[in-house]
């Protein structure tokens, strides 16, 4: 599970990661808002903390951008111990909040937490127009027609349905269909998966268009 820690203080987040780290626990550390971005785009993460002041901008603006991105569970820090500060991060979707100075033990606790309400988030089950996508049970229908798929297929298509409405980026969907294998993937491989699982699709006049091609960026389920 990748984690990204976005902390301007570079003791503080070496601390965060030594008290977050076991098994199966990956972490890559940003100090600003650009350099968050670039290592978000590279790689996306399971889970974020982030520290709402940042030297090149605001931690809320990242959030923003984060939430246009995908929904993943979101720590938020502060040295600001104010409501409205508390209120802003639950607003723009912040999971949690934690004010500065606090226990590293408290702040375990409360991201395994949001593990494990985030590991149960999402619905197993995709329901539009007619489609019926039952990720537990990996059937796939279409008019109450069964569609075969590989697990690759299946991985994609949770993903899109699961970020409705959002543009996930190459990058993100190589990273995440292909992890864990350590070896070079040509993007080529997402481009013939992605057109494979709309062939399997297209039988609805509007099925090509569910998954539509952002140019430059990457694909996206449109929301009906």
């Amino acid at each position: 599970m990748l984690i990204q820690i976005v902390e301007d203080d570079r003791a503080l987040s070496e601390g965060i990661a030594l008290a977050l780290k076991e098994p199966g626990m990956e972490f890559v550390q940003s100090t600003s808002v650009r350099t968050a971005k670039e290592a978000f785009e590279e790689r996306m993460p399971m889970l974020l903390i982030l520290d709402v002041n940042l030297p090149d901008g605001s931690g809320y603006d990242y959030l923003r951008w984060v939430r246009e991105q995908a929904q993943i569970p979101v720590l938020i820090l502060t040295a600001n111990d104010m409501e409205m500060d508390e209120v802003m991060g639950l607003t723009l979707g912040a999971d949690d909040y934690m004010t500065k100075p606090f226990s590293l033990a408290v702040l375990r606790a409360r991201i395994k937490a949001l593990i494990r309400r985030g590991s149960g988030k999402a619905s197993d089950v995709f329901e539009e127009g007619g489609f019926h996508f039952d990720f537990e049970r990996l059937i796939f229908t279409r008019d109450g027609r069964e569609i075969s798929l590989s697990v690759n297929e299946q991985r994609l298509l949770r993903l899109l349905t699961e970020n409705r409405g959002r543009v996930l980026t190459r990058s993100v969907l190589v990273d995440r269909l292909w992890s864990g294998g350590g070896e070079y993937v040509d993007e080529n491989a997402l481009s013939v998966t992605v057109n494979r699982l709309r062939s399997k699709l297209e039988d609805r006049k509007d099925a090509y268009s569910c998954i539509r091609t952002v140019y430059g960026q990457g694909y996206m389920w449109k929301k009906e």
